[in-house]
């Protein structure tokens, strides 16, 4: 299932990029919906290309149908992604700790200006191989996905406004 999902922040698009590429940030967001447990499990940084690995828990609810082929509590992975700063872009790509074989997931974001502010947006792909509920577990973690981000936002627009003493 491709998506493409949009974020609007109070800030420019260095600062949202700058954020996102600061591990500081990662802990400041749990208690989000749908995702939880982050860990920031590395973190590189060359000049303006960062690299993190973020480990993360997907916390929602599916119908029986899809828990019966899919165990909700098996459904992490680590999200691994490139930034580069000055292009304002990033990739990531989600590299599963269960299900490799069902679950992939990958995509971009790219940062642009939005009025005094900045619009963040994620392109993407999230695909499951599950007979009968694939497609039903892919639109689950897609709305699990948008209601995340469009509660995290507001987070990341906090964190800038603490400074860098953030984390």
């Amino acid at each position: 299932m491709r998506f493409e999902i949009s974020q609007q922040f109070r800030h420019q698009p260095r600062a949202v990029d700058e954020a996102y590429a600061d591990p500081a940030l990662y802990p400041t967001l749990v208690g989000l919906p749908n995702l939880g447990g982050m860990e920031v499990r590395s973190s590189e940084r060359d000049g303006d290309t960062v690299r993190l690995k973020i480990h993360t828990l997907f916390v929602r609810e599916f119908s029986p149908a899809v828990a019966a082929a899919i165990d909700p509590s098996k459904l992490s992975w680590t999200q691994d992604s490139t930034f580069d700063l000055a292009a304002g872009t990033a990739t990531f790509r989600f590299l599963p700790d269960n299900y490799a074989d069902r679950f992939s997931a990958s995509g971009s974001t790219r940062t642009a200006p939005s009025g005094d502010g900045a619009v963040r947006t994620l392109t993407g792909e999230v695909k499951v191989r599950a007979p009968l509920v694939g497609g039903r577990v892919e639109k689950a973690i897609v709305e699990g996905l948008e209601e995340y981000l469009g509660a995290e936002a507001a987070l990341v627009d906090a964190f800038i406004d603490a400074g860098p003493s953030a984390g």
